[in-house]
């Protein structure tokens, strides 16, 4: 019996939200030696924050970035001209391939004995980047109630803000956006797309070539994977499945993974080139969408559709949905490395990234599309005006083509669907390349 008629009749079309449990994590405890302690139990928050200012302004920050959306790039050019401005601080953006670069950047600088001189002064991060560097004692602690503008994500009421994948930030990261899978597809090629993960596999099959996902560690095919796991495990008893929010181990992985490498086994004759290749990252996908050898794929970032379709990167036929058996969602963060040479530069450009103008910049899905984490009902009237879409477009002076618009229109109703323990990323990625491993 194949996994698809064994699971479809605890899979199909599932609606019931996930009670998510938050996962255990043990920090190793952070050194004074390296984290300078100062004390403000005296000192009025405004007073701390003037102070930064000071010492913040005409400064070099260096923000080491994933640089793969040109979208994305805009706006982090929109934000350097934005603190050049308000702060006479020349922002840089160090484009990264992939997280783990700045990771190593800054292990690198501390085992070399630079603890106040580091070459990264702000990092994106989020997931099992934010564990290690967190772990390793790599990131400057507790200076995230500094911001004036974090009171603004409602924390005390929110507790995502102050979790990264189920791990506590305790300080050593601000919240600056948050996202979820989101597939696509030619509308003029298929009529009726997979609206679940079963679905998928049987539409595959029946249109063999036309789907593919990224090769891991690539953090979109990382998502796609994590989505199929949590999915497949969900017939498993409820103190199986909590595990996936738990630190990972040879028991849980045991309980857990064979389901997902069977699904796959099956998946990857279907895939493009018969999935003895695959595509490095998500603008290959939608290349390849767009030149038509591809009918469907997928995004964390749903507002790249129609901004793809305005800039005739993709079809004007193409759609843009979410599946109904669930979302991968998760909250992507800005940190501040230990040992970085202007954190006080660093903040005053954090603070802004979490300013109403910013985030509401952010979100209109003709700049980038990326929700914002503030609660809007924090914002008086007129920063809550600064979230319409009209109000965006008439301060742009563009518009996005009626049928990039009509893209947006075909979301169904889906659970979001937490992101497991970041010590399952490297486990899923591992094994995926000793099973299936092949030339990038």
């Amino acid at each position: 019996m194949t996994i698809s008629k064994r699971l479809s009749l605890s899979l199909h079309l599932k609606t019931a939200h996930y009670h998510l449990v938050a996962a255990r994590v043990l920090f190793v405890c952070l050194s004074t030696s390296l984290w300078p302690s100062v004390s403000h139990a005296s000192t009025s928050p405004d007073k701390i924050w003037s102070e930064i200012e000071s010492r913040g302004r005409n400064q070099d920050v260096y923000f080491h970035a994933w640089g793969g959306d040109p979208q994305i790039n805009m706006y982090i050019l929109w934000v350097a001209e934005q603190v050049k401005q308000r702060y006479s601080i020349n922002l840089h953006q160090v484009k990264l391939t992939n997280t783990s670069e700045a990771v190593s950047r800054v292990l690198s600088e501390r085992s070399a004995g630079n603890h106040h001189n580091g070459q990264v002064d702000m990092v994106w991060i989020n997931g099992e980047n934010f564990a290690s560097m967190a772990q390793h004692q790599l990131l400057t602690p507790n200076w995230v109630s500094q911001l004036p503008n974090f009171s603004l994500t409602n924390p005390e009421h929110n507790p995502a803000m102050t979790r990264d994948f189920g791990v506590p930030t305790q300080g050593m990261e601000a919240p600056w956006g948050q996202a979820s899978l989101s597939f696509y597809y030619n509308s003029t090629a298929t009529t009726v797309p997979p609206l679940t993960l079963l679905q998928l596999l049987d539409w595959s099959q029946d249109h063999p070539g036309r789907f593919t996902y990224p090769k891991p560690p690539d953090f979109l095919a990382m998502s796609f994977l994590k989505y199929a796991l949590i999915m497949l495990n969900d017939a498993q008893p409820t103190a199986i499945k909590e595990r996936l929010y738990q630190p990972a181990s040879p028991q849980s992985e045991a309980l857990l993974l064979p389901v997902l490498w069977q699904f796959l086994d099956e998946l990857h004759p279907s895939l493009w080139r018969k999935g003895q290749h695959f595509v490095s990252s998500g603008m290959t996908l939608r290349r390849l969408v767009g030149d038509g050898e591809l009918n469907l794929a997928f995004t964390f970032s749903a507002a790249e559709i129609p901004a793809a379709i305005a800039r005739f990167d993709l079809p004007s036929s193409t759609r843009s949905y979410k599946m109904q058996d669930g979302s991968l969602s998760n909250i992507h963060f800005v940190a501040i490395p230990y040992n970085a040479a202007h954190i006080d530069s660093a903040k005053l450009v954090i603070n802004f990234l979490l300013s109403p103008e910013a985030q509401a910049k952010k979100q209109h899905i003709e700049v980038w599309g990326d929700s914002t984490v503030l609660d809007r009902s924090l914002l008086t009237l007129t920063q809550q005006t600064l979230f319409s879409t009209q109000t965006a477009k008439q301060d742009n002076k563009q518009t996005i083509p009626d049928a990039a618009a009509t893209s947006m229109a075909h979301y169904v109703a889906s659970p979001a669907l937490s992101e497991p323990h970041p010590s399952w990323t490297q486990i899923i990625a591992q094994q995926w390349l000793s099973r299936y491993g092949v030339k990038p």
